[in-house]
């Protein structure tokens, strides 16, 4: 079997470029870099603004390779959804009574389930969905516009179970 080498990067969506650490690696395999990372900014091109987990995973024998490309974290996913760069409340906004950064619909709260529904643990979609409002929780979003906690309990008591289900089937 070939000896391979798997090298792991995190990179903007459609904005990757060499690095200090990356770029030596892949010279010394003697790839080409710009040929590389043009395929990865193409590969990633739909998560702009996102950060992507990467891997090039080379045979050194052959120098041929493999590009992979991971799904960008819940918290990323849901920020763009939103449409939100910062989900962060100022100490003087929330002097202010500021609680939450932004609005969620719960349409957009189901489609990022869906897109991680293969990475996230649980058994069901509904318990995959749970992770996500509390991602929504953590990030000072409201969900329709309500607190995530009420439409975490809302979910348990199968108030959403119709249109819930119609995610799991598609």
């Amino acid at each position: 079997m070939s000896d391979v080498e798997i090298i792991e990067i995190l990179v903007e969506g459609g904005k990757a470029a060499p690095g200090p650490t990356t770029a030596p690696r892949l010279s010394a395999l003697k790839l080409n870099i710009g040929e590389i990372f043009s395929k990865i900014n193409q590969l990633t091109k739909e998560f702009e603004g996102m950060e992507v987990p990467v891997k090039i995973i080379v045979d050194k024998a052959t120098k041929k390779y493999e590009i992979e490309i991971g799904l960008p974290p819940t918290s990323s996913l849901l920020k763009k959804e939103a449409n939100v760069q910062i989900a962060k409340i100022t100490k003087e906004e929330a002097e202010k009574g500021k609680k939450y950064v932004a609005d969620i619909s719960f349409e957009k709260v189901l489609k990022v389930t869906k897109i991680k529904e293969k990475e996230l643990d649980g058994k069901t979609f509904k318990s995959k969905l749970l992770q996500v409002l509390g991602t929504c929780k953590s990030l000072h979003f409201t969900v329709d516009g309500k607190d995530p906690k009420e439409v975490i309990k809302e979910v348990k008591e199968g108030k959403y179970d119709d249109i819930i289900s119609k995610y799991e089937k598609s």
